[in-house]
């Protein structure tokens, strides 16, 4: 793309604009997330960990730094804690020895389950935020600019993995008294 044809004020603007709502709204779901997650002892890093692990069934430290967004040492480091913790195990595949696997353990993915279970609505001011036009519409904003400057950022597979994530949780999950419960898989034979 040339920026040439776009007049600098307008790139300029256009860029704080985001930069500045971007800021104001994650000051707001970092605050969400922190006091959601608070009671199980986490942190955004290994909460985040922990849902790509959850979502991928054995991903690579980079994918994890990748999909996480953030650097290849912390996404290390905070898979290491986890893994003190019993929640996540490390290994290497027979195949690829060169990369670093991470799984959740048993206890890893009950926690995470838990925490989705206890995730409530009315403590989160994104959503609280956009009820109103949800109201007004009949469903909450697509986002569908966000998502392709997004793409346009971190590439196609990010946007993949992200679809694929949220997507598993929707075809995974029922809402049972107010509260988010695994779909039971019924065993076969």
């Amino acid at each position: 793309m040339d920026n040439n044809k776009t007049p600098l004020i307008e790139t300029m603007l256009f860029s704080q604009r985001i930069a500045q709502l971007s800021k104001a709204l994650w000051k707001s779901i970092e605050k969400d997330w922190q006091n959601w997650i608070k009671p199980f002892n986490l942190n955004i890093n290994e909460h985040h960990i922990l849902w790509i692990a959850y979502q991928m069934n054995g991903a690579t430290i980079s994918d994890i730094a990748k999909f996480g967004v953030m650097h290849v040492s912390t996404a290390f480091n905070f898979s290491k804690k986890l893994e003190e913790r019993g929640l996540l195990c490390f290994s290497k595949k027979e195949h690829d020895k060169r990369n670093t696997y991470v799984k959740l353990t048993e206890k890893g993915e009950s926690l995470f389950l838990e925490i989705l279970e206890r995730y409530n609505p009315e403590n989160n001011s994104v959503y609280q935020g956009a009820l109103p036009l949800k109201e007004l519409y009949g469903k909450f904003p697509d986002i569908v600019e966000l998502m392709a400057i997004i793409k346009n950022i971190y590439g196609e597979d990010f946007m993949e993995i992200f679809e694929k994530s949220f997507n598993n949780i929707e075809n995974e999950f029922v809402e049972v008294d107010g509260k988010l419960k695994k779909l039971s898989v019924e065993p076969v034979g």
